[in-house]
């Protein structure tokens, strides 16, 4: 477990979602109208407001959590476990009427995965829910957003955070169309290949292809871009200065996890005053951890992991906390 004492460092705001997450491990997906039998089954608990909240809580940071679940036991234990992997809670509640977000995975055995979502409870995380909440924001260091939450929630979140000058940064996951009204409100954005894609048009083969994204997420107005590429590692791009951060070569089992790890360490190591390649590096380092354990966020890796593989690389900066 770790055991930083995270009373003193800045503070991170996530605000997302949480699924219970059912997983079945298959050869391969089923084509429509095939019936395929799996070889692993897991229920864990999931959701990438969630996973990203755990993932900083795991590797040090100060998180606070704006999320809802369902009034229902799972809602329950998945607030404790929150608790427990050093995230504050206080913000979540407990909707009326409503179940916990569900995500049914499918993983094959090249460790892609392809998932369906139930929002549930997640859809109640309205624009008033997010006032109810805006000094948690407007008091944080930084806020990271995702996109299974209501759109507008997110903007308006978004706004918030903007008018207070708390930096925002966002994972534009699951892909999907976002107004130039949001994108302007960003300083960070985290997308992976395929969001990279639907919000550039850019295919992404090579460092020149991610260098032509990056530009493009530039020019409306998001100074820092980083797009995540799987085992290739990720394009950091500031201000249109570009860099390839590489991987670290492991024997993934599944990659459910492995964007959501990033973005929650790699937050962590900013607001611990690390270079953004520095941070980069550091969020690769828990990416290749948890792309070799089964599930969602039973295979975030905790702070003292994550040290310890990169002192096995020689990559501890100085200054680690």
């Amino acid at each position: 477990m770790n055991t930083i004492n995270a009373s003193h460092q800045k503070k991170l705001v996530v605000l997302g979602s949480i699924n219970a997450d059912h997983i079945l491990a298959l050869n391969h997906f089923p084509h429509p109208g095939q019936t395929v039998t799996g070889h692993r089954y897991q229920v864990a608990f999931g959701g990438k407001g969630a996973n990203q909240a755990v993932a900083a809580g795991r590797s040090g940071a100060n998180i606070h959590f704006i999320a809802c679940v369902g009034q229902d036991s799972i809602g329950e234990q998945i607030k404790t476990q929150l608790n427990h992997d050093q995230v504050n809670t206080d913000a979540i509640s407990a909707i009326e009427g409503q179940a916990t977000g569900v995500a049914l995975i499918f993983v094959n055995q090249s460790a892609e995965n392809c998932i369906g979502i139930y929002s549930g409870a997640n859809s109640a995380l309205t624009p008033s829910y997010v006032l109810q909440h805006q000094e948690t924001i407007k008091t944080a260091d930084a806020l990271l957003l995702q996109l299974e939450t209501p759109l507008e929630s997110v903007l308006l979140a978004a706004k918030i955070a903007h008018q207070a000058e708390v930096p925002v940064i966002l994972n534009p996951a699951p892909a999907q169309d976002l107004s130039e009204d949001l994108l302007r409100l960003v300083d960070i954005i985290t997308p992976n290949e395929t969001e990279a894609f639907h919000l550039t048009g850019k295919v992404i083969h090579s460092d020149e292809d991610a260098a032509d994204a990056a530009f493009i997420l530039h020019s409306k107005g998001i100074k820092t871009v980083v797009i995540t590429m799987g085992s290739r590692g990720v394009w950091l791009s500031e201000e249109g200065h570009g860099q390839l951060i590489s991987s670290f070569k492991v024997n993934a089992i599944d990659t459910i996890a492995a964007g959501d790890t990033f973005n929650g360490a790699f937050i962590t190591a900013l607001l611990e005053q690390q270079s953004k390649a520095n941070a980069a590096q550091f969020a690769n380092a828990a990416a290749a951890l948890a792309v070799t354990r089964a599930g969602g966020q039973p295979a975030i890796p905790w702070r003292p992991e994550i040290d310890a593989f990169l002192k096995k690389y020689n990559l501890l900066p100085d200054d680690n906390h």
